[in-house]
């Protein structure tokens, strides 16, 4: 048995935001009473005196349901050198993520039951988080024929996508999206019309002329979201859109919920971080599919994530080797690795005023929760304890080193952030 006492306790989930004690015991969240509050921290954090529990004090510190990333990217099977399955989960652990969804872009592909079997197998032995596998929508990614959907939510995946490319074919994208209501899969859609992003490598405006390099215009993004929007209107599905990283998509957006289209979204904390001016220096680790954006669409992010126009933040969690980012701008692969950056960078929101906590924690558990229908992301009693315990004092430097992902692709090294996750804890059990 486990007590984790003393904590401020926000649950979005319950409307929770207090001091209370937890008590856990066989995975599971048993009770929650008002704390007693003692501040003395004698004999806690370790067992008690009859062995019967641990106690731990939770003293200053905010104690939420476990963080939820819903775009992830593990690299297993295929591409190990860059991420495992165990080192993913790490990474994610240490990010205070308790649950995470990996994308289908492995080698070979997630478009069958044998690769999400695969998956599930791998994170049950040497995983440290809960990790759900997201199937392909099409056959290797290829955007030409549907993947056996029903096979793929036998065998575990939760949701669909092409993620890293947008399904070209309106058509066969209608059938997508007509076909998975069937089997109560939501479909994620990486928003990118090809033709308009063709050889772009970061955001089209002036500092893509200044430097030289050819840009992927906001459209790119926006063009192929109004088509998935209008057939999610048409065929009434579930729709997700990853990614959100423009001041039109967010419109876009915000103007089908208004319809009552059944749409969500999500950003990656570089969205609301980092411009295209962070590219000025030619550092490949500020390359990113979307492309890192202008203060306007920075600023669009964050009114769509305080009018709950975006539904959660992801980190879209992309490790490469050296291999693939210590090369010339243009050939170097795009994406950043986020899951042991996401919460700090994340908390820059609250500390600026642009959400209360409450607001910011819900998009990191009760909604992607919600939206995915995965039974997490709450402290009520019954549920899986799965908890994250956060210090919103605590600032320290980003040392990319200390990572405890296989990649170093962050361009946020070296930079000073406020709030650090102190313990993760999955199904009762701290994870180191």
């Amino acid at each position: 048995m486990l007590v984790i006492i003393n904590g401020r306790v926000i649950d979005p989930a319950q409307g929770v935001d207090g001091f209370f004690d937890l008590t856990i015991d066989q995975g599971k969240i048993m009770k929650m009473t008002p704390s007693a509050r003692d501040m003395s921290g004698k004999g806690l954090d370790k067992r008690n005196a009859s062995g019967n529990f641990t106690v731990f004090d939770a003293s200053g510190k905010l104690v939420v349901p476990g963080l939820i990333d819903m775009h992830t990217h593990l690299r297993e099977p295929g591409h190990e050198y860059k991420e495992t399955i165990k080192s993913g989960c790490e990474a994610a652990a240490a990010g205070g993520f308790t649950s995470i969804a990996c994308m289908a872009n492995t080698n070979p592909v997630n478009d069958n039951q044998s690769v999400t079997e695969y998956i599930l197998r791998k994170a049950k032995h040497e995983g440290c988080v809960n990790v759900f596998p997201i199937g392909a929508i099409t056959k290797g990614l290829n955007g030409e024929v549907l993947t056996e959907m029903g096979d793929l939510r036998g065998a575990g995946a939760i949701a669909l996508s092409d993620d890293g490319k947008s399904v070209k074919n309106n058509e066969l994208m209608r059938r997508a999206m007509e076909y998975t209501q069937s089997f109560n899969l939501p479909i994620i859609s990486h928003c990118e019309d090809p033709d308009l992003a063709k050889n772009g490598v970061m955001n089209e405006g002036y500092v893509s002329t200044c430097l030289g390099l050819k840009g992927i215009p906001h459209t790119a993004e926006e063009v192929m979201l109004t088509r998935d929007v209008m057939l999610s209107e048409l065929t009434g599905c579930p729709l997700h859109i990853a990614h959100v990283s423009t001041t039109g998509s967010v419109r876009i957006i915000r103007d089908a919920k208004s319809r009552g289209v059944r749409l969500t979204a999500e950003t990656a904390p570089h969205y609301f971080t980092l411009t295209d001016e962070a590219v000025r220096g030619f550092d490949t680790n500020t390359k990113v599919n979307p492309p890192l954006r202008t203060e306007e669409d920075v600023q669009a992010i964050k009114e769509g994530l305080k009018d709950g126009t975006i539904d959660m933040i992801a980190t879209d969690h992309a490790p490469h080797s050296l291999l693939e980012k210590d090369v010339e701008f243009d050939y170097a692969a795009f994406g950043i690795i986020g899951l042991e950056t996401a919460l700090p960078l994340s908390l820059m929101l609250y500390f600026e005023g642009v959400l209360s906590l409450a607001d910011l924690i819900a998009k990191f558990t009760v909604n992607p929760a919600q939206i995915f229908n995965l039974k997490k992301g709450s402290l009520l009693p019954g549920t899986d304890a799965d908890v994250t315990i956060i210090d919103l004092e605590n600032t320290w430097t980003v040392d990319v080193n200390r990572f405890k992902s296989k990649s170093r692709n962050s361009p946020f090294h070296g930079r000073n952030v406020r709030g650090r996750v102190v313990t993760t804890c999955v199904g009762g059990k701290m994870v180191p």
